[in-house]
């Protein structure tokens, strides 16, 4: 179990949304402010790894030709108890997010890492695999929530600073209002894949001076 390795995993090079490409109607629906942003990313962590705790021990034991609905059954029960716990704590954000919490049942990140690691690895590994991936899922919605709010209304920290308004940094006449609108999810997801990609892609000055001396 390389701890260093599944955290950049989780973080750059499997990043759930910007490498597999995977959740990308929460992520484009939910990030108009961070309040949502935060509440989302928090809320598929914990299922995303209390999901492949219970996958990883129940891994040997769960018939192959069901295990798709038996970790549908299991992710289920941790979304329930997730959705009821925001609508008793948080029902400003519950109501927020709405059909996206139920949703996330069906989302790809936690029925894909429950496919291609919790079933095949053993507890410790899967546990950190969750957090790992749940975190990276979290910091693209995040960066997501602060450029459309910023761009779109102006503004930081909406629902959580300020009695929920956020801290305004642009006059209201600046901002353009079809970055908190879907086609502003497009564009933004669209340049923050781009970076990452680029990011990811980019060669190292090593490789590019061996390239040269080969010459």
């Amino acid at each position: 179990m390389n701890v260093k390795q599944q955290f950049m995993d989780g973080m750059f090079f499997q990043n759930p949304v910007t490498v597999q490409l995977l959740g990308m109607c929460s992520v484009l629906a939910i990030t108009t402010t961070l309040f949502n942003g935060i509440g989302m990313g928090l809320s598929v962590l914990v299922i995303l790894t209390c999901a492949n705790v219970v996958i990883s021990l129940l891994r040997k034991i769960i018939p192959n030709k069901i295990r798709i609905a038996c970790y549908i059954v299991v992710i289920a029960g941790f979304v329930t108890i997730v959705d009821l716990a925001l609508k008793a704590f948080l029902p400003a954000l519950s109501e927020s997010l709405g059909l996206f919490i139920p949703l996330i049942v069906v989302n790809c990140i936690i029925l894909g890492r429950a496919e291609s690691f919790a079933s095949k690895n053993g507890v410790a590994a899967s546990a950190l695999d969750g957090v790992f991936q749940g975190l990276g899922y979290t910091v693209i919605l995040v960066i997501m929530c602060v450029i459309r709010e910023f761009l779109g209304a102006g503004t930081f920290g909406g629902g959580i600073l300020n009695g929920g308004e956020g801290v305004r940094i642009l006059p209201e006449s600046i901002p353009a209002l079809g970055m908190i609108l879907p086609v502003g999810g497009f564009l933004t997801l669209a340049v923050v894949i781009a970076a990452m990609q680029y990011i990811l892609n980019k060669p190292k000055k090593t490789e590019t001076k061996s390239e040269e001396v080969a010459k």
